[in-house]
């Protein structure tokens, strides 16, 4: 740029993003990149965890993401759908990829194999003994294990055993949908397009993890859900609640701290994450602001401000969409000879 130029970037406003949400949006679909993807989680984790309560948890997930980076890039070209089933999927407004009945190519437990023997050597001795026996679980329990995870199944899902599960489900289904992607990259007919659902991922049918506000072209402030699964994000309207869809009631939650500890919720502080709460529905969703934060990323933030979502719940709201990396189940349905891992801590109050 010029010496004395400036470059300016309009943030709208939610009536002026209301106002464009009866034409389409800058951009409908975001794909994930497949060379940064798990990289920046990786990196964004290890930067949240600096001081934060939950700072092991935390590393081990930024040790996953990066063997999820390393897993992702040996992926093998996996079955996809036939021109024929993406139209049918697009008649009746669902989408071609669903999580809970496409059927998982073994793939997926090879990645999971992958990850396992990537955080092997520098796992420490109770977790290496516990990843030893997930590495040598069998197929038929992992894919119990996936089909609860990916239905919704809580009982009888492994917690401990579940990020690692996810993780692979997760390589898997991002490599699926870009895979996909490039094999209809004609206009004409594009994999994937809008589904009935709005409120779900348009590839897989997966709910969201967070929303994150993006800069596209000259506008900042476009507002995307975050797919809990593959990653794609897909547009939607800030002043809509992204469960029911409403947007009377809508308020902006954020942790106020004393003495540097997050103790009680607010809504007027300007902060790279909030909780977005519906009234109407009773549902709330966060959302990370990239033009507060450029490095914030959606899962990551998720898993660090965990004390929000905690604060949030007591006041009798519902999470909208989740976290496949910390998950709430019944570890005890499950036989006891089901393989162990590192488990997911609940942060106790304060945690950032």
């Amino acid at each position: 740029m010029a010496e004395g130029a400036t470059a300016t970037i309009k943030l709208m406003s939610p009536e002026e993003i209301a106002a464009r949400g009866g034409g389409a949006p800058v951009m409908p679909l975001r794909l994930p990149d497949a060379a940064t993807l798990f990289a920046e989680r990786s990196l964004r984790l290890r930067q949240l965890a600096a001081g934060h309560s939950m700072r092991d948890y935390l590393i081990f997930m930024a040790d996953i993401s990066a063997a999820q980076h390393q897993a992702l890039a040996g992926m093998p070209a996996l079955p996809m759908p036939t021109a024929a089933q993406i139209a049918a999927a697009r008649g009746v407004g669902l989408p071609p990829l669903p999580a809970s009945a496409w059927p998982r190519d073994p793939a997926w437990q090879a990645a999971l194999h992958a990850i396992i023997d990537q955080l092997l050597p520098r796992a420490p001795a109770p977790a290496h003994e516990a990843l030893r026996q997930l590495r040598g679980a069998e197929s038929a329990w992992l894919e119990q294990q996936a089909d609860r995870l990916l239905g919704g199944m809580m009982l009888g899902l492994d917690l401990a055993a579940a990020p690692l599960v996810a993780a692979a489900l997760q390589v898997s289904w991002t490599a699926l949908v870009l895979q996909t992607a490039r094999a209809y990259e004609q206009p004409e007919m594009p994999a994937f397009a809008r589904i009935a659902d709005e409120t779900l991922c348009p590839c897989c049918g997966s709910r969201p993890t967070a929303s994150i506000t993006r800069q596209v072209g000259d506008v900042a402030g476009q507002r995307y859900l975050h797919c809990s699964l593959c990653a794609a994000e897909w547009h939607m309207v800030r002043i809509q609640c992204p469960h029911c869809l409403s947007g009377r009631s809508l308020a902006y939650q954020s942790l106020q701290a004393q003495d540097g500890v997050a103790v009680s919720l607010t809504g007027v502080a300007k902060d790279a994450v909030q909780a977005e709460t519906c009234e109407d529905c009773g549902h709330y969703l966060k959302i990370v602001h990239s033009e507060r934060d450029p490095q914030v990323e959606p899962a990551a933030d998720d898993l660090a401000s965990l004390t929000l979502d905690l604060l949030v719940s007591e006041t009798g709201l519902t999470r909208h969409g989740h976290n496949l990396m910390l998950l709430f189940g019944d570890p005890d349905a499950d036989p006891p000879e089901a393989p162990e891992a590192p488990e997911a801590p609940r942060a106790p109050p304060g945690s950032p």
